[in-house]
């Protein structure tokens, strides 16, 4: 499966960018609800062995999940339920963390895209599922980058992230209780190899326009609209690059303009 493939990248590409650090590095807070990155890589690694284990031991993942639910149901942080199944800290819980993004890689390279796999919500196609760890992983990736004043190189494995931010056009407005727009608005967007890719209905007169990795970083909330370069047009393209939101849970508030960036280096 093609998207698992491009998960392993990506998680390549955040263990490159997080070789350099040191022990120290793992306690410095980003612009992402102010986690730092050791709360940041316990996270990714935590969701990573819960989809290993709903692709490949589905009884284990719902004994895992439910104490899980449990204490989101209680008001326990992801954080706090987090560092209860995995303790290990700063190089340790990196350990932990390639060995197990390699695996659930492994895994899902061999599963058949349209099988389904349990989650926290609905159930979802392994396509999806490792589709969902792509974003986490490019997205909390981002977090860090910017804490170190590093712009990262894009990749065309973004397209990914992108048809998710497509595909969850009509959940930006369904998670805030308001009416989904019948016709999605138009995108062109240029890919990081330079090539177009185009979405919806060419003659809409609601359309986003730009970078793909931009509308990516809006959609997963990394960046406010108003800090990229994109284009918008129309009231429904705008309503719905001021709330996008590609991932599963309550409404989240996006980032205030200005809000998430990448830092100056040194």
């Amino acid at each position: 499966m093609q998207q698992a493939s491009d998960f392993l990248a990506e998680s390549e590409a955040l263990e490159r960018l997080i070789t350099p650090l040191q022990v120290a590095d793992f306690t410095r807070p980003t612009g992402f609800k102010a986690w730092t990155f050791e709360t940041i890589m316990r996270h990714l690694h935590f969701w990573n062995h819960m989809a290993n284990l709903a692709l490949t031991a589905p009884d284990d993942f719902q004994a895992a999940l439910k104490p899980a639910v449990a204490g989101m149901m209680a008001g326990k942080t992801l954080p706090e339920i987090e560092v209860n199944h995995f303790p290990e800290t700063d190089l340790a819980l990196v350990s932990l963390w390639q060995t197990g993004f390699r695996d659930v890689a492994a895994a899902y390279q061999q599963a058949d895209p349209s099988d389904r796999v349990a989650w926290v919500g609905p159930s979802m196609s392994a396509r999806s599922s490792i589709t969902a760890r792509q974003m986490e992983t490019w997205a909390h990736g981002q977090a860090i980058a910017d804490e170190l004043g590093i712009v990262r190189a894009e990749d065309d494995r973004i397209r990914n992230i992108v048809v998710l931010g497509v595909n969850t056009f009509g959940w930006s407005f369904t998670v805030r209780g308001a009416v989904v727009p019948e016709a999605k608005p138009a995108l062109r967007l240029i890919a990081p190899s330079g090539e177009t890719w185009e979405y919806g209905d060419a003659d809409s007169s609601e359309r986003v326009t730009g970078m793909a990795h931009e509308f990516a970083q809006v959609v997963t909330q990394t960046r406010n609209v108003a800090d990229t370069a994109l284009t918008v047009e129309g009231e429904i393209a705008t309503e719905w690059m001021r709330n996008a939101q590609c991932f599963a849970g309550a409404a989240a508030t996006p980032p205030l303009p200005g809000e998430r960036h990448t830092k100056s280096a040194g």
